[in-house]
């Protein structure tokens, strides 16, 4: 026992970073976890995923990722872009990440349970060398 009192810190140290390597496990397993790039990619080839892009208008026309479909996180629960099947997954996106996680958790109420942000936002699809386009009208 005067081990353990003795040598508290590496037993603090043992269960912080037990703690620290399961966290990722954890936020998957609840759903709405954050996938890279390449997992984004691996999705919407692999299982039928759709790119969504919560961006405003003006933002997608100026850049969006090569095939997502524009629905503004404003008007998320009306937006016609949404696939009608609840159950494929949906991979969301916005410049930076941050609406894309907002949007993640309007997508639940709707019934999509298999919602997933694009982890940097469109900043790291850009940095993986993924294709981004333009809209005519930007």
């Amino acid at each position: 026992m005067s081990f353990v009192i003795e040598n508290w810190y590496l037993f603090a140290a043992a269960i912080a970073s037990g703690t620290l390597l399961l966290m990722p496990m954890l936020q998957q397993a609840g759903g709405g976890g954050r996938v890279s790039a390449a997992d984004a990619v691996q999705i919407i080839n692999r299982e039928k995923g759709v790119l969504i892009d919560v961006s405003e208008p003006a933002e997608y026309a100026a850049a969006h990722a090569l095939g997502a479909k524009n629905a503004p996180l404003a008007g998320l629960e009306t937006s016609r872009e949404l696939p009608k099947n609840k159950s494929l997954p949906l991979v969301i996106v916005c410049p930076t990440g941050s609406r894309a996680q907002r949007a993640v958790a309007v997508l639940k109420k709707l019934g999509y349970e298999n919602a997933r942000v694009l982890a940097g936002g469109l900043a790291a699809w850009r940095a993986a060398n993924l294709p981004v386009e333009k809209t005519a009208s930007a």
